[in-house]
């Protein structure tokens, strides 16, 4: 170790800085490969932008490539008020959207004038075994300035023996100018594979706003 450390602090400038020579030059001919993933690496495996949609609609990449999947909604503007950003899964490829889900609901909330905030259960936007579409966010404006954005987390979709949870969390300023941070867990409760999703308004069209879908290694 003596002789290690003497050679390491020989190489140190005044300034504590390595020198050039403290460092193996070796050629990278020697390097015959790269690693092609990273754990915990986000993989983009398509992006979808709105204009003027009645949804956005995922029917490919979704597969037994990756056990984690995130789809990333950024800026989602409504053509109407007082609608909800909502989802649902597919076990058939996107010709129905209609998979049995039980979830929860639950949002934080601040409003601009700072005379109003809260943490809710809502009970209104959960499910119990039904196939509706699922509520992300509710009270959503068509104002310029409060387009929703957010994330969902899907995993092991591609499983044929367990359940397939998700969660989601959203920003959006809703129509009385309040803050809205809403969180939602569930899980599609099939063992059929879940190979499409499917997001849209409750009402209106999606005006604009893209949709990123990414694999997680």
């Amino acid at each position: 170790m003596g002789s290690i450390i003497r050679t390491a602090a020989n190489n140190v400038g005044a300034s504590g800085v390595f020198s050039s020579s403290a460092f193996n030059n070796a050629s990278l001919n020697s390097v015959t490969s790269l690693p092609t993933a990273v754990d915990g690496k986000m993989k983009l495996i398509s992006s979808q932008t709105a204009s003027g949609d009645a949804s956005l609609s995922f029917t490919s990449g979704i597969d037994s490539t990756y056990k984690t999947y995130c789809f990333k909604y950024i800026s989602l503007h409504s053509s109407t008020d007082s609608v909800s950003l909502e989802f649902n899964g597919s076990t058939d490829s996107g010709s129905n959207y209609n998979v049995t889900k039980t979830t929860s609901y639950f949002e934080a909330s601040h409003n601009e004038a700072d005379t109003e905030s809260g943490l809710s259960y809502i009970t209104g936007s959960d499910l119990a075994q039904s196939t509706s579409y699922q509520s992300l966010t509710r009270f959503v404006s068509s104002d310029n300035d409060h387009a929703p954005s957010g994330e969902l987390w899907l995993f092991n979709p591609s499983s044929t023996t367990y359940v397939k949870h998700f969660i989601s969390t959203v920003s959006n300023t809703n129509i009385n100018d309040k803050l809205l941070n809403t969180f939602v867990g569930g899980y599609f409760n099939t063992t059929s594979a879940i190979n499409a999703v499917d997001f849209k308004f409750s009402g209106g069209t999606i005006d604009d706003g893209t949709i990123s879908l990414y694999g997680i290694s």
